[in-house]
């Protein structure tokens, strides 16, 4: 889908507003809904993703399962807010041993499980609205001791409220962000949630306090 495309600082692949959200994305819903509602922390339109079932109701990228992203910015960031319920998402990257492998994130989870081609670990967030970065680069060379290449697919499953999903070159603070990038929020003084990776810990920071990742090398 962008293989072919320029790609350096920022790419956006999904923000709430405008006429079509969803025009790169596919969605699957059983027992729930996506659809647009007023938040009215960040006094927004958003998209919604709910349903009974995580595993059934969620939003993936490309439409078509036939296509790839092919982007290679090595960030991924997610601007989601936490409905207090299970919540999980995917990301599919392929690496420099020509391997598709699978990233599965989710609040539900207590441990980091690495298997050849899947890498399942925990995420807690904080109250209200978070921003994750996730290092598919730092990841990769973590769980499967190989190169990130590029990133295949993303999926996002229920339950959560979703602002923007873009890709980056870098870790950029959100005052070095452009304008329509910055989540804006109606609490101050609040920080980023973030998925970092280095050789001893993996963490999410939450907004009041560190929600720890158990590191990849720890697991077994």
């Amino acid at each position: 889908m962008f293989k072919d495309s320029y790609q350096g600082g920022l790419l956006s692949v999904f923000f709430s507003l405008g006429c079509q959200p969803l025009k790169l994305w596919g969605k699957m819903v059983r027992n729930g809904h996506i659809t647009r509602v007023i938040d009215n922390d960040i006094q927004s339109q958003v998209l919604e993703v709910e349903g009974a079932n995580v595993s059934t109701t969620y939003i993936t990228c490309p439409a078509d399962p036939k296509e790839t992203l092919g982007i290679k910015l090595p960030f991924i960031v997610m601007d989601v807010k936490n409905l207090k319920k299970f919540f999980t998402f995917e990301i599919e990257v392929l690496d420099d041993a020509n391997i598709q492998r699978r990233f599965r994130v989710s609040t539900f989870r207590t441990t980091v499980r690495v298997h050849p081609f899947i890498c399942t670990m925990p995420i807690k967030l904080d109250d209200g609205w978070n921003k994750i970065y996730f290092s598919m680069s730092d990841f990769t060379r973590s769980a499967f001791k190989t190169n990130y290449t590029e990133t295949l697919r993303v999926q996002i499953h229920a339950n959560c409220r979703i602002r923007r999903v873009y890709f980056s070159d870098r870790h950029y603070p959100e005052d070095d962000l452009p304008a329509e990038f910055k989540l804006f929020r109606t609490v101050p003084n609040k920080k980023d949630s973030k998925v970092k990776a280095n050789k001893k810990d993996s963490k999410v920071k939450a907004n009041k306090k560190d929600s720890k990742v158990k590191a990849l090398t720890d697991t077994k």
